[in-house]
């Protein structure tokens, strides 16, 4: 019945209905000459909408032959009605209309420069800058990379990475696209906890694994891990990094539940449950509940995946518990290769508006806490941080390593260039363009060949602007930049580096007791324990 709709009151109905007129028409003109015109119009409406359905450029032609026409049109002349009647560039959320639209230049290959000078009021409060240098580098190499993990599985990964994009979330095109792409550009794709799906190994690119809650494609018919399923597939030389979800920022501390009718045959191969029951993903993990528990279990997947590196990914809540996590690394000798702090800007096909809004930390303040807790307890050099949350420009990517990642990871600017719209249709499957959404006549339209190369596109020509953009700072690697490298406008007459607005801490200082300027760290260190996330009452 849905597809009948689609037909006669939907997306194919302009096809449809020139095509029923392109017959009538036709006929009629047998007998009424003066129709011919007519007619030869809807002939050719007809044979354009159909070369539109089944075109592979466009996806929006593809799934709307000819009314995506009527938004081309209206895409065209928005600037003169946005002058006119509505908003700027930067008003729309999540993502502005600048923002897309510099993702989907740098997908395409389209200049992104810009005449006339910037946009932004440059005295607004909080307005940033990076400094540069009048003795500038010249770089031969765009392609920067951090080493992480220790042995022969340590992983040498991309500053740039795609973040957790779960089968089922995205279509399988989008999958395969994203994943050929990080193959094309030698980066990595994080799978999302949805489990190793072929669609992400069809590409050959990079894998992160990411185990959560439901433990998927790795779970025992209780629901617990289960070792054998988790060694055998972490022996896939595709996987480079397993990445233990703790929460994420666009939920954090919220489960999920998949519906019984949407866990196909298929999908419950991948996750390694019952198909056409609900498939539950917890609140939290089953196989530890302590710091000290959870570094168990981080050891104990990096032996299992014979020394492949082994991080959390979190978004950072109560401040104490990543305190507990890093005291318990220095108390047991026993360490994370690395932590992904996703902000709580991240995003995801569906959560509570409350969770999104209001709950998690903001990607800034995390990321400089847990630069501190690490740089305080002396482990800074030993574990690495990956951040995430709303990151698209390579501004974007040089800020965060200033302020204390090692790489960054984006999902839905990658999402940009497999042309995604911002339709905000991820939760109901009605994706206009077949990037999230598992209705087969809806994805059917996505070029994996062609979406790949716009991936790689947007991850090369991203990072040939971080080295520009290195270039001007007069340095050699992203890993040189510092805090002292921001600035930031505190008000219309002040502005400060970025090491004068954050609180620092010295080397060693949270095992010595001297020096920390972190409000945060400096209250709880001495109050978290291996034993338990929650601190001890003094």
């Amino acid at each position: 019945m849905h597809g009948l709709l689609d037909w006669v009151w939907g997306r194919y109905s302009a096809l449809f209905y020139s095509t029923i007129a392109t017959v009538g028409l036709g006929l009629a003109a047998n007998f009424i000459y003066l129709l011919i015109p007519i007619f030869l119009l809807s002939l050719f409406l007809t044979v354009t909408g159909i070369s539109n359905f089944f075109q592979k450029k466009s996806n929006i032609l593809a799934n709307y032959p000819l009314l995506a026409y009527f938004r081309r049109f209206f895409e065209n002349i928005r600037p003169e009605l946005r002058q006119y009647f509505w908003e700027s560039d930067s008003d729309e959320l999540p993502y502005s209309r600048i923002q897309r639209s510099l993702v989907y230049q740098r997908s395409k290959e389209v200049s992104s420069v810009r005449p006339f000078g910037s946009q932004r009021d440059m005295y607004d409060d909080d307005y940033e800058w990076l400094n540069h240098s009048i003795a500038p580098t010249q770089l031969n190499d765009q392609d920067f990379r951090i080493t992480v993990g220790k042995g022969n599985k340590s992983y040498n990964a991309s500053i740039l990475n795609i973040s957790g994009t779960s089968y089922g979330a995205l279509s399988p095109p989008a999958i395969r696209a994203l994943n050929t792409g990080a193959g094309l550009g030698g980066f990595a794709h994080n799978t999302g906890e949805g489990g190793v799906a072929p669609s992400h190994t069809l590409g050959r690119g990079d894998l992160i694994w990411q185990i959560s809650t439901g433990y998927f494609g790795c779970r025992a018919k209780n629901g617990n891990f289960e070792s054998g399923m988790f060694k055998e597939r972490a022996s896939l030389d595709q996987i480079k990094m397993i990445e233990i979800k703790l929460s994420q920022g666009a939920k954090p501390g919220h489960g999920g539940i998949l519906p019984g009718p949407k866990v196909t045959q298929e999908i419950a191969k991948i996750r390694g449950v019952e198909a056409g029951v609900d498939c539950v993903s917890p609140s939290h993990h089953s196989e530890f509940s302590t710091p000290s528990g959870l570094l168990d279990f981080a050891s104990k997947l990096r032996e299992l995946a014979g020394g492949k590196p082994v991080g959390i990914k979190l978004c950072l809540g109560h401040p104490w518990e990543l305190a507990a996590i890093v005291k318990s690394m220095v108390e047991k000798q026993q360490y994370l290769d690395f932590i992904t702090i996703d902000g709580s800007e991240g995003g995801t096909g569906a959560a509570p508006l409350e969770f999104s809004d209001r709950i998690g930390c903001p990607l800034t303040d995390a990321l400089i806490y847990a630069d501190n807790a690490l740089i305080g307890a002396g482990l800074r050099d030993r574990v690495k941080i990956a951040a995430s949350g709303k990151i698209v420009s390579a501004y974007d990517i040089i800020r965060h390593l200033a302020l204390g990642a090692d790489w960054c990871n984006m999902a839905r600017p990658f999402m940009f260039s497999l042309g995604c719209i911002q339709a905000l249709a991820c939760a109901t499957s009605n994706c206009p363009t077949g990037v999230a959404t598992m209705d087969p006549s809806r994805y059917r339209v996505l070029n994996v060949d062609d979406r790949a190369q716009r991936v790689f596109n947007f991850h090369r020509n991203t990072l040939h602007v971080v080295k520009e953009m290195i270039e001007a700072t007069g340095l050699h690697h992203p890993s040189e930049l510092n805090r002292r490298h921001i600035v930031r406008r505190i008000s219309s007459s002040q502005i400060l580096l970025a090491d004068q607005v954050y609180p620092s801490v010295l080397p060693g200082s949270l095992i010595s007791g001297e020096g920390c300027d972190d409000p945060r760290l400096e209250v709880y260190w001495d109050r978290v324990t291996s034993n338990s996330f929650s601190p001890v009452c003094n």
